[in-house]
């Protein structure tokens, strides 16, 4: 039963920490968008590099065994910064390739996201708006 219980408490860390992070978005987006307007997505750049760097950070601090690691890798990495931008994930998976001299799978993780990310973006658009 503890088992269980446990599991239902990281759903809830996930949970919360996906609520926070996806409020600060949209706080930033309009905040951003009152600054600057519509004509470059900055709000999404923006969130972006900060979930990035705060992923970077929160593994850093996990590897250096500052600190603990199930509560705070699903609480901030999974909930919060999913919700905030799944790039910083994306950055992390970069990293790590690079750090692990992997630079072939470094490129093509970076080229594969973007075009087919941006590509099935692009699709989904067309599918909605061309019947």
């Amino acid at each position: 039963m503890s088992n269980a219980l446990n599991s239902v408490s990281m759903y809830l860390l996930v949970a919360l920490g996906g609520a926070c992070g996806a409020s600060l978005r949209f706080f930033i987006s309009q905040l951003v968008l009152n600054w600057l307007g519509k004509g470059f997505p900055f709000a999404t750049l923006i969130v972006n590099i900060s979930g990035s760097f705060i992923m970077g950070l929160l593994y850093g601090l996990i590897e250096q065994g500052v600190i603990e690691v199930a509560i705070t890798r699903t609480l901030i990495g999974i909930g919060f910064l999913g919700a905030l931008t799944t790039f910083s994930t994306f950055s992390l998976d970069t990293v790590l390739l690079i750090q692990h001299g992997e630079y072939f799978k470094a490129v093509t993780n970076i080229l594969l996201n973007v075009v087919l990310c941006v590509g099935a973006a692009a699709l989904g658009i067309f599918l909605v708006t061309h019947r």
